[in-house]
């Protein structure tokens, strides 16, 4: 379990490559430096800030943000740095707080890089400073160890880095103010109201005002069983990177602070989500060459990670960043547009000499004239952004690894089990009317930290193409057993298994690619009896290893536990359930995540109804996807109503047996 710390409490450091996650209400400036065995900074060279982000050993952001995470590998630090203090300060910002007492405590976190939280330590107590040494990793006897400092300076960097024992250390805050400056004249704060928002992006559009897209993370939000079929958005939480998580496309969502120039150049690939700081481990898709003025081509891997896998995964989400700051940005240009003529319009109105005749005429044909300019100036900005997402989505999805990848790429004809599990998996694409063919992978952070819901039932956005509900509820069993073959792929053998509930027995054909190949862990439950036995296993397995972890004695499980990751796939629920499967199912839904158990549910909620509020916290406690495209997710930042769509396997392709194929011969050999 993570420890919480306190102030002046040390944690040991159980690995060497781990991230410091800083989150706070306001955006602040990260940093860090590099001191002896003695606590001092040698020079400006051993401080890690936006104007010189990247260090041996270290990596930090380029701009002030409310999020950040900062990458660190122990092993590469040089031999004489025995200390590294983890610093944020406020940046210095017109209109924005000048201390940290005026805004809610911020928390640094130390996380492995799966996302597995390590130690956490919360700033509370701070006021006048607006600089504070947050965490500080030493090394003590050849092993680094964390410590929750929290000491803060009302005087800002300046006094901190000279405490430091830095010299020159008001040089180097100037240079570090100046250069998050200059981020944030790329950028506008992600906290603005509709109104402002709208007003800053027309403007900036039709060339009255500079201005930019905003550029913060944000997640998707968790759904109200209320406003399910209603027609509104619901959000599904893990859709954000999490980065731990799609938090996607889930779901844990990494994040970006670059932003898309309204008035200047094209989408920036130069942020730090989408900036290649080496050179890529796999080799990158070629991109096709760019005029020498224009953009440089696109190219996959483009983004920081240690791996080309989590480079291609910030890559994508700097997409899904992208595309939602330049639509926000073109809906806010035209709603500008709109009101403007609307007031125009009531100007000409109101005056008694142009309601009438021929001057009133003109005024309102100029009025329609300047929304037209503005909408189509607009329009302009957003072409242009969405034909380099486009071009960097045409060299990214070619290379992307099989648990990225949709089932119609090339990858999967040589797929092997891997060895290690990859960081997220993809659940399918999500794409605005704006941009449509554009599409978005939707990838989500391993491991599934929330359970999964395909909605069998009928969408308030379905277009009637599927008008029996039959035809529905087998796509959504489709659609589950696709994920589920994709999770076992994701994972090496016997470290993911997968059981099936299936009471009424109606799920025999739709389940004949697990069946059939033999990677189910058993045949599917069915029967009243078959539901306890499943839920009944699985519940003792998520209540014993609990106990063991929280009595820290892991090795102490019973001989024989199947320790493996376990995914449930529910079919047709509730049917075949009692109150006491209800209330086991709830307790796997929230307690199994954490320990390896997972849930995919099948379900229609009107089939729910008589359970009434009930089940709400079920509902609730799960990503909700559906079997055909649907526009259900939404972000709370901008307001999208994202649609979402399923990665399903072409007609007629053989694809999934052959991976399903290799999977079980995998097992077959390791017995």
């Amino acid at each position: 379990m993570a420890a919480e710390l306190m102030r002046g409490q040390n944690h040991p450091l159980p690995r060497n490559r781990i991230e410091i996650r800083i989150s706070a209400e306001a955006p602040v400036v990260a940093g860090a430096t590099l001191a002896d065995e003695n606590g001092r900074v040698g020079g400006a060279d051993r401080v890690a800030h936006p104007g010189a982000p990247t260090l041996p050993g270290i990596e930090v952001s380029r701009q002030a943000a409310a999020e950040h995470r900062l990458a660190v590998d122990l092993d590469a630090l040089p031999d004489a740095v025995h200390r590294v203090s983890v610093l944020i300060a406020l940046p210095a910002a017109p209109g924005g707080p000048s201390r940290f007492g005026a805004v809610a405590a911020p928390r640094a976190a130390v996380t492995g890089l799966d996302g597995t939280e390590v130690a956490g330590y919360t700033l509370a107590g701070l006021d006048a400073e607006s600089a504070v040494v947050a965490l500080e990793l030493y090394r003590r006897q050849g092993a680094w160890k964390i410590r929750a400092v929290g000491q803060g300076y009302a005087a800002g960097l300046t006094a901190l880095l000279t405490d430091q024992g830095l010299p020159r250390a008001a040089e180097l805050a100037r240079a570090i103010e100046d250069a998050v400056a200059r981020g944030m004249a790329r950028s506008v704060p992600a906290r603005t109201t509709d109104t402002d928002r709208s007003r800053r992006a027309a403007a900036s559009v039709a060339g009255e005002h500079p201005g930019t897209a905003a550029g913060s993370p944000y997640d998707l939000q968790a759904p109200d069983p209320g406003s399910v079929r209603s027609g509104s958005s619901d959000g599904l939480g893990d859709a954000t990177p999490a980065p731990g998580g799609v938090r996607p496309p889930a779901a844990d969502a990494p994040a970006a602070t670059g932003a898309a120039t309204l008035t200047g150049g094209p989408v920036d690939y130069t942020h730090p989500k989408r900036r290649q700081t080496s050179p890529p481990t796999a080799p990158a898709a070629p991109a096709a060459s760019a005029p020498a003025d224009g953009p440089a081509p696109p190219v996959a891997g483009d983004a920081v990670g240690w791996s080309m896998d989590e480079r291609l995964y910030n890559q994508v989400w700097g997409m899904f960043e992208d595309l939602a700051r330049t639509t926000a940005a073109y809906r806010s240009a035209v709603d500008f547009a709109e009101s403007r003529m609307e007031k125009e319009l009531d100007q000409v109105l109101s005056d008694p000499r142009s309601r009438l005749g021929s001057v009133g005429d003109t005024a309102r044909e100029a009025a329609r004239a300047r929304q037209a300019q503005l909408i189509d100036q607009a329009r302009a900005v957003l072409d242009r952004d969405l034909a380099q997402l486009t071009a960097e989505s045409e060299v990214v999805e070619p290379a992307l690894p099989p648990a990225y990848a949709r089932w119609d790429n090339p990858v999967w004809h040589g797929y092997q089990v891997p060895t290690e599990p990859p960081m997220a998996v993809r659940l399918g694409d999500l794409h605005l009317p704006e941009s449509v063919p554009l599409r978005i992978p939707m990838l989500v952070r391993l491991p599934l930290e929330r359970g999964l819901w395909i909605d069998s039932g009928r969408t308030a956005t379905l277009d009637g193409d599927i008008s029996d509900s039959g035809e529905l509820r087998h796509l959504a069993l489709r659609t589950a057993v696709e994920l589920a073959a994709r999770l076992l792929a994701a994972h090496p053998v016997d470290e993911f298994g997968v059981q099936v509930i299936d009471p009424a027995g109606a799920a025999t054909s739709a389940l004949a690619p697990l069946t059939g190949t033999g990677v189910l862990a058993g045949p599917p439950a069915t029967g009243a009896a078959g539901v306890a036995d499943v839920l009944g296993r699985l519940t003792e397995r998520v209540d014993l290893v609990q106990m063991a972890i929280r009595g820290g004695a892991p090795d102490a499980l019973p001989p024989g536990l199947d320790t493996s990751r376990q995914l449930l796939i529910v079919n047709d629920f509730p049917h075949g359930f009692d109150d006491r499967a209800v209330t086991q199912l709830r307790y796997l839904a929230d307690e199994g995540p954490s320990v390896g158990v997972h849930l995919l549910l099948v379900a229609d909620l009107e089939d729910a109804a008589a359970y009434g509020p009930l089940l709400d916290p079920l509902w609730r406690s799960l990503m909700r996807l559906t079997p055909v495209p649907d526009d259900h997710l939404a972000d709370p930042w901008v307001g999208h109503a994202w649609t979402y769509e399923p990665c399903l396997v072409p007609a007629g392709s053989q694809v999934l047996q052959q991976v399903l194929t290799q999977v079980a011969t995998a097992r077959t050999k390791r017995m």
